[in-house]
């Protein structure tokens, strides 16, 4: 039998990988977790900055959810949700995330990750309009710099070159402005604020240069994650919000990353005042123990997708695994553990902590920001490369951090108590070392 490592290296398509340095290092073969840690096969232990990617609120070892998995698989191990068809677990966690999504989204479609739940969103939107008799409203206004998932559709919402490199993307109906990064993007002496009503501005006259009548809706993070941890200045949201209104433009909020606790709230859209008409939710609704991600839309948009649905005969959407009920039990379970241990609350009295010692690496010669909100943060770099060094230096040292271009992003597990945070921050401190 081959090794694994020869396996890998000879059958394995690896995602968001340089393919070719990747035939000459080789896996790093990941073999047990723990709470927030993790060992390889060689049997190194390393915290999980990045609470894998993004997503294991929970940590690694959480018995109340096997066994949720386990139960639901001896019951009904798979079932469909077409033609009305329905199962216990996928009807109990549509209720409950309408009970706990943000005010006047009611309704849940169900996918099995972050990228389905936002193609789904623009297909959402689409139909909407179409119902509505305005099929010219087919455009969707992205950021720079965001993040939003790599299918056709939602990678052409992503606002990243190496997501669009090679794969003949964004597509021609995504128009893409200005991230909100100020630290990069503002003039001279410009406050947050200014910079803010300037975005505004620039959100204006697109949307006057495609044509109002044209665009569906505009796409945001509550703060770009995988993008670059780019929070949003003061008065972002708050400008943004009235252009949006003005044109009757739907407004799609990706909390795939946000959502969950992550902010120090249930919803970033809580942390930062939005609301969205169409939301979408993955990673940490099963504390990726199992693929599940969540479309929630209001219930006047529903109300006219039914409609059209009733004209057509079908609403002609949706996947062989939406509402798996397996992945449904599981994170049925991993809501109940979130709100019995006040995992929320714990976040937001943890996070003070978190983002003092980021702040304290901003002291750094080598480094443009530290910024970051809850257990979310982010460390941008001046130089090209940096992050990339980092990131090798911190594993060295038993910590998996994210190189995102020129920034490395933290997002440990939600459980991790305020010593393990002083760990985590001291191993990151001796990365530095070799800078």
């Amino acid at each position: 039998m081959t090794t694994l490592r020869d396996a890998d290296l000879a059958h394995a398509f690896h995602p968001q990988t340089n393919l070719a340095a990747h035939a000459d290092t080789g896996p790093l073969v990941i073999a047990r977790g723990e709470g927030i840690r993790v060992w390889d096969d060689q049997g190194r232990e390393y915290i999980e900055g990045l609470a894998g990617l993004w997503c294991a609120g929970l940590g690694f070892s959480e018995p109340r959810l096997v066994e949720a998995a386990r139960n639901q698989m001896a019951q009904l191990p798979y079932y469909h949700s077409f033609g009305g068809r329905a199962h216990a677990p996928g009807i109990r966690l549509a209720e409950e995330l309408a009970r706990i999504a943000p005010e006047g989204l009611t309704r849940v479609f169900f996918a099995s990750s972050g990228s389905e739940a936002n193609d789904s969103a623009i297909k959402i939107a689409w139909y909407y309009w179409n119902a509505r008799g305005e099929p010219g409203r087919k455009k969707l206004i992205a950021r720079r710099m965001a993040y939003h998932g790599v299918t056709i559709g939602s990678g052409s919402l992503t606002g990243l070159g190496h997501i669009h490199g090679g794969f003949d993307l964004p597509q021609p109906y995504v128009v893409h402005v200005r991230a909100p990064h100020h630290a990069k993007e503002a003039r001279a002496g410009e406050t947050e604020e200014a910079f803010s009503r300037r975005l505004a501005d620039e959100l204006e006259a697109a949307i006057q240069a495609e044509g109002p009548e044209t665009v569906a809706a505009f796409v945001a993070e509550p703060l770009i994650g995988a993008g670059g941890v780019i929070v949003p200045p003061a008065g972002y949201f708050e400008a943004i919000q009235p252009v949006l209104r003005r044109h009757g433009i739907l407004f799609i909020v990706d909390e795939v990353i946000t959502g969950f606790g992550r902010t120090g709230r249930m919803w970033g859209s809580e942390t930062y005042g939005l609301a969205p008409d169409i939301l979408t939710g993955a990673k940490q609704l099963t504390s990726a123990y199992a693929p599940l991600s969540a479309v929630i839309v209001r219930e006047d948009v529903y109300d006219a997708i039914r409609e059209e649905a009733g004209r057509r005969g079908i609403f002609g959407h949706g996947f062989t695994y939406s509402g798996h009920p397996v992945a449904c039990a599981v994170a049925l379970e991993t809501l109940a553990i979130y709100r019995e241990r006040r995992l929320v609350e714990h976040a937001a009295a943890v996070a003070p902590r978190f983002q003092h010692r980021l702040r304290r690496l901003g002291q750094h010669p080598a480094v443009l920001e530290t910024r970051g909100v809850g257990l979310i943060g982010g460390v941008e770099f001046k130089a090209a490369g940096a992050a990339q060094r980092l990131a090798v230096a911190a594993q060295a040292r038993g910590l998996f951090v994210r190189p995102i271009l020129n920034t490395v992003a933290l997002c440990p597990p939600l459980i991790i108590e305020a010593a393990e945070i002083e760990e985590l921050f001291d191993r990151l401190d001796a990365a530095f070392a070799d800078l």
